[in-house]
């Protein structure tokens, strides 16, 4: 699972809003039911205490003690947990309940209150008892004159048991509904973006060989139609100045072939003069030479040009990629030898691939070639053809300078050098890995480049296998490319 991904991240954002959100809520309810659990539970003493007062304490010289103590003793206020108290003016106490059954609180302990004034308060105590005890005092006048002071009182057990019920729900509930809407986030913009990755699947699809197709395009009416559109717009900007640019080079080499043949013949038929001094026949000698260099770049270029545009007419067969390979590194040895660079192979003479025989030689010769150009003398170059599941192998390595990091994602570009002044040295063009790369992308296969600088080289394709009887391929085909060298 990819933790970066859009889907993840805009579900965590909504998850992590919804639990600040949630906890909020939660924390105000919280603090909510609390006060008005309170409010009720002091609300309700208050108005027991009144009524105590205006029921029982109205005529309390006549009807005497024992008549309210009895009174109030049938409210049975050790069974509801109630705490009453009734305290003279003087101190002293009229009535006090019993010890509750429940044992929550002594009303024995409760401190008794002096010089209370005219207006009713609230109070509690948290030392009577294991609960908290709410207390409402409310100061009553009878009307022989005697003033006494009613104390109703009640534990806040049920208070707080109904505060941890919700807190339980909500430490339950709200990491479950946030987990439900984290995957329903998921969901949901799985399905929103399922449109992106339809596109990106379409998009990883398009390469130069087929540039011309476009992203599918949802008539959704929102951004993301609206991007697939503006998209598609700029791949057709893009098609026209690729196919410019193309045409652009095919028709320069094309134009500049008949020029350099009219030169050359010239230069020749200027060879055959007596009276050209040595020094002049040296000049037109590496005139020669430029021309024959020139030529080879332009036909190199035009040879890209088709492969990328798709142009190249070329019979496609079974070709015997080890036979091939063999063949190819004994007509390049000669090269090797001028350079004291062993040339080995290590090849599988079973291994078939569907291309074309004179493109494949050509990759092979412009792969060893390269490899022993840039060899020091002393050093080895490898051949290795072989399969690899489905895939036939084919893969040259050279213990020769190396290409540097920086050099490696461009060094497949026209005309790209990492080192300048000495590509130029060794003859190079900066077309051999282009031309090589253009013809395995015309022939299905896959091209990579590794290589330390200072240690080596080593060039990798691969290409579908196939089976059946291979075709040979043209065995001119190094001696033609090592004469255009020359």
């Amino acid at each position: 699972m990819n933790f970066h991904s859009l889907r993840l991240r805009m579900a965590a954002w909504y998850a992590g809003v919804l639990t600040i959100c949630l906890v909020i809520f939660g924390a105000a309810v919280y603090l909510g039911l609390a006060r008005y659990l309170d409010s009720t539970v002091r609300s309700s003493l208050r108005n027991e205490a009144q009524s105590i007062g205006e029921k029982l304490m109205v005529d309390v010289n006549r009807k005497g003690d024992k008549f309210i103590v009895g009174e109030i003793n049938e409210m049975a206020p050790e069974i509801s947990g109630r705490f009453i108290r009734i305290t003279r003016q003087d101190g002293s106490i009229l009535y006090q309940s019993p010890t509750p059954i429940n044992q929550r609180f002594v009303p024995a302990r409760i401190p008794l209150l002096k010089n209370w004034g005219a207006t009713p308060f609230s109070l509690q105590d948290s030392q009577a008892g294991t609960d908290t005890l709410l207390i409402e005092a409310v100061p009553f006048v009878a009307p022989e004159g005697n003033s006494f002071l009613i104390e109703v009182g009640a534990s806040a057990h049920d208070i707080r048991t109904t505060l941890h019920g919700l807190v339980t729900t909500l430490a339950l509930g709200v990491p479950l509904i946030i987990a439900i809407a984290a995957l329903g986030g998921i969901l949901v913009m799985k399905r929103a973006l399922h449109p992106l990755d339809e596109i990106t699947r379409a998009a990883e699809t398009i390469t130069s060989r087929n540039f011309g197709e476009r992203l599918p395009t949802l008539k959704t009416g929102d951004e993301i139609e609206r991007l697939t559109t503006s998209l598609n717009r700029m791949m057709s900007r893009l098609e026209d100045s690729f196919q410019h640019i193309s045409r652009f080079s095919a028709d320069v080499s094309h134009e500049l072939r008949t020029p350099l043949t009219i030169l050359r013949g010239e230069l020749e038929s200027l060879t055959q003069y007596d009276h050209l001094s040595p020094a002049a026949l040296e000049v037109v000698g590496s005139a020669l030479e430029e021309i024959g260099r020139l030529t080879q770049i332009v036909n190199q270029l035009l040879e890209i040009s088709r492969l990328e545009a798709g142009q190249a007419t070329r019979e496609v067969t079974i070709v015997n990629l080890g036979e091939m390979a063999i063949g190819t590194a004994e007509q390049m040895r000669l090269l090797a030898d001028e350079k004291s660079i062993r040339l080995d192979y290590l090849v599988s003479s079973e291994i078939s691939v569907m291309g074309n025989a004179s493109l494949m030689k050509q990759v092979v010769v412009n792969l060893l070639d390269n490899a022993i150009k840039y060899t020091p003398a002393g050093g080895s170059v490898e051949l290795l053809v072989e399969s690899k599941g489905d895939k036939a192998v084919l893969e040259v390595r050279d213990t020769g300078i190396g290409i540097p990091a920086y050099a490696l994602p461009h060094i497949c570009e026209r005309f790209y050098r990492a080192d300048k002044a000495r590509t130029r040295h060794s003859g190079g063009a900066g077309l051999g890995l282009s031309i090589v790369k253009s013809i395995c992308t015309a022939q299905g296969g896959e091209l990579s480049i590794s290589s330390k600088e200072g240690e080596g080289t080593r060039v990798r394709i691969e290409m579908p296998r196939v089976e059946g009887r291979a075709q040979s391929a043209d065995s001119n085909t190094a001696r033609e490319y090592l004469r255009a060298e020359r």
